[in-house]
């Protein structure tokens, strides 16, 4: 696969990460907005909402190209 087939790929699974984070966003809303929260399940989803952001960040920064200074 060539370079640009390679940033395409990792631009689709940015958007799906991102996608998911969303998802994890108003589901943290969700649960930290009802009335009895379940601390251990809130605090899952919020270790994993990190975990994404960085995922997303990695691949970000394999998008960036690198500069000879």
């Amino acid at each position: 696969m060539n370079d640009r087939g390679e940033d395409a790929e990792v631009e689709r699974r940015v958007e799906m990460l991102r996608v998911e984070h969303r998802d994890l966003d108003a589901a943290i809303a969700a649960l930290a907005g009802g009335g009895s929260s379940d601390q251990l399940q809130l605090m899952r989803l919020k270790k994993r909402k990190l975990r994404l952001r960085d995922e997303i960040a990695a691949l970000e920064d394999q998008l960036i190209p690198d500069i000879i200074a």
